[in-house]
């Protein structure tokens, strides 16, 4: 039987988290006096586990899932990362490593491209979603986990490896040799001109390159003539609280309370402040958010609505109010602990409250909201200018229009085709006119089209022959009111494969209908942009 690696450190590291997890309704002289015995209990049951269990027991999954149930006790949020999650996850915040530019799963037991980076390597050999990768240097990689891929991918800059991807309507693998480079993650994804005055900037997440990819975006839309903003923090989960902090404070002046956090650890009690001059006060702003903005979106969003500074429309915020402090502990994992909440410049604390199992906090996104919920008035506060702001459940938007699934607001059953990535899955019919990156001949040639293609009714049409080939029961009356959202989705994901993640986000742009709606409240914009500017009033409800 495999013996328990480095076990000592694996219970210093427990114990290490529950001491910066906090137990936070005792005193740290109660937990000290308390560990002797904790540690007693848990050696205890590792070796009767190890003494006596039927089967083999990997050491590294007992010691990681005692910590990661150990975590789930506080809150929703404070979580263990094993190694790879946690490297992972560093990679995200730093936005760059060392590989093809391809994300990859485990589909049927075959590894598969689910996404992929512009410009990238495997952009540029012509790899795409959908691709099976069923070789890495002339192994067969059947049955791989998608770990056993990744260390076969990643590697130094410059070097090259062989792959074999097979794809639908090639009757053989086509052989490809990509040369690693490093790979950029971007944050802001799309920045272009919605018209001849309006620019729009999308924020997918918050890294430690935001800030500057934002200037950058700002800076381009500036020279291009831009006079008013649409800033759409749509499905953006949070990231970095210092990129948050820098983000806002690119449209408030210097010297606005942008945040402030509370808590027990030292330095957790902090205010944050804008600390540089903007370029960009008199820019009329439109934030949108749904209800899958959270965190560092929420701090974004919330201290422009606590200043007057950008209107704020769409659905309310998910409401995470925790700042989680990382930590990497034992053997390269890590944990997130919260070590502190966010409150808001108006002194709104945003966290929603969540019940025992946090089933229905975790479920918040796949509910409808209330727009006629009540309030209870001890949550009130007020902005800048004197405008009711509520604690205790996100980021209210000042205009609401719902739109779950990129601006819309489809049945169940558009839902459910957008879920089971049916849209995705037909994209990959179609290649794009004139592209040779791929120099193999295929047996059945995909349909090649050219950037501006119209959705056609027969297109429609073999999409509803692949969602019943898919055994997804057709709801006629879901797919005759999701027509405008079907035809949306099959031009996005296909403009998404063929020509690039700008020109879905830009072409998507004209039938969005949260963004259609948004546009249309510029006056109201340009209104609060002026009562931003007047010193600021006594705080009166009206």
């Amino acid at each position: 039987m495999r013996r328990y690696r480095s076990l000592s450190a694996a219970v210093f590291a427990i114990v290490f988290c529950a001491l910066v997890g906090g137990f936070y309704g005792r005193s740290a002289l109660a937990i000290e006096d308390q560990i002797p015995d904790q540690y007693k209990v848990f050696t205890a049951a590792l070796n009767a586990i190890d003494a006596s269990y039927v089967g083999t027991v990997e050491s590294d999954r007992l010691v990681y899932g005692a910590i990661a149930g150990m975590l789930q006790t506080l809150d929703p949020h404070s979580n263990f990362m094993d190694p790879r999650t946690y490297a992972q996850m560093r990679e995200r915040q730093e936005g760059r490593y060392y590989g093809l530019g391809i994300t990859i799963a485990v589909v049927n037991g075959e590894i598969t491209v689910v996404s992929l980076f512009e410009g990238s390597p495997a952009y540029q050999k012509g790899l795409r979603r959908g691709d099976t990768i069923a070789r890495i240097e002339s192994e067969d990689t059947k049955g791989w986990t998608s770990d056993d891929a990744v260390k076969k991918l990643r590697g130094p800059k410059g070097t090259p490896v062989r792959i074999a991807v097979k794809r639908s309507g090639y009757d053989q693998l086509i052989d490809l040799n990509v040369v690693r480079d490093e790979i950029h993650i971007p944050t802001v994804p799309a920045a272009f001109m919605l018209d001849a005055q309006t620019g729009y900037i999308r924020v997918s997440e918050f890294g430690e390159n935001t800030d500057q990819e934002l200037g950058q975006a700002l800076k381009n839309l500036q020279r291009l003539g831009m006079k008013r903003l649409v800033f759409d923090l749509r499905n953006n989960p949070g990231g970095a609280l210092d990129q948050a902090i820098k983000v806002a404070n690119r449209f408030l002046p210097r010297g606005a309370m942008v945040v402030y956090t509370r808590g027990r650890v030292p330095n957790s009690d902090q205010d944050y402040r804008a600390t540089e001059t903007s370029d960009y006060l008199n820019v009329p702003m439109v934030t949108l958010t749904n209800r899958s903005s959270a965190s560092a979106s929420e701090i974004v969003s919330g201290a422009l609505q606590d200043h007057d500074r950008s209107l704020i429309v769409g659905e309310t915020t998910f409401g995470k109010a925790l700042v989680q402090s990382v930590y990497r502990v034992s053997e390269g994992a890590g944990v997130a602990v919260t070590t502190a909440h966010y409150y808001t410049p108006s002194g709104r604390l945003i966290q929603r409250p969540w019940d025992d199992s946090f089933d229905e906090y975790l479920t918040y996104t796949l509910r409808d909201q209330d727009p006629n919920k009540a309030h209870n008035p001890e949550d009130l506060k007020l902005t800048d200018a004197g405008r009711k702001v509520y604690s205790g459940g996100g980021i209210e938007p000042d205009r609401r229009y719902d739109g779950p699934v990129e601006g819309f607001n489809p049945t169940r059953f558009g839902r459910t085709l957008y879920v089971r990535q049916l849209f995705d899955v037909y994209a990959q019919r179609f290649a794009r006119k004139g592209d040779t990156r791929i120099s193999m001949t295929p047996t059945a040639p995909a349909r090649e089209l050219s950037a501006g293609f119209d959705v056609t009714d027969a297109m429609v049409a073999e999409l509803r022959d692949l969602v019943e080939k898919a055994k997804v029961k057709i709801d006629e009356d879901g797919w005759q009111k999701d027509q405008q959202f079907i035809r949306a989705m099959i031009r996005f994901e296909i403009n998404l494969d063929l020509f690039g993640v700008e020109a879905a986000r830009k072409d998507l742009a004209k039938n969005d209908p949260q963004l259609q709606f948004a546009l249309g409240l510029f006056p109201d914009a340009q209104k609060l942009l002026e009562m931003s500017k007047q010193p600021t009033s006594t705080r009166v409800a009206n």
